[in-house]
């Protein structure tokens, strides 16, 4: 293949319909509208039913959402075996190393799978159960 072979891919190039240029361009006129009515004459919102009750507003709420509530990036016990025995290991180490991407309002440690090494760690929450493996490994745990 050389440079002037390059050709895009079948459907990839779309070409804007430009509406109102004549009658023979096939969307001349009405511009595609049709006759008169709402449509044809102004835009609607999104979730407009033409006057009867919206989807949105006839379907029943129901619950509460806190907009102070915190949420935690979730690592669990076995991820933690990557780290070498003794390391200290940070919300600022968890990022680096990949376990974390988005760090949200902490970082809360839970007890899924084994830990293998003895580690001192440093987080926003722990669960009891990951706190106890921790202990029992021969590590320690931190509250920031």
């Amino acid at each position: 293949m050389n440079l002037n072979e390059l050709q895009p891919a079948e459907g990839s190039r779309f070409v804007r319909n430009r509406v109102g240029r004549g009658t023979s361009s096939g969307n001349g006129k009405t511009s595609g509208r049709g006759q008169k009515g709402q449509k044809a004459r102004g835009k609607t919102r999104l979730g407009f039913e033409g006057g009867q009750m919206p989807l949105y507003r006839r379907i029943p709420k129901r619950g509460f959402t806190n907009i102070s509530r915190k949420e935690f990036a979730i690592v669990n016990l076995e991820a933690l075996n990557r780290f070498d025995n003794g390391a200290e290991v940070t919300p600022a180490l968890l990022i680096e190393s990949g376990l974390v991407k988005n760090q949200k309002s902490g970082i809360k440690i839970l007890g899924e799978g084994q830990l293998d090494k003895k580690l001192t760690v440093k987080a926003n929450k722990f669960s009891a159960t990951a706190a106890k493996a921790i202990e029992q490994a021969g590590g320690s745990t931190e509250v920031i």
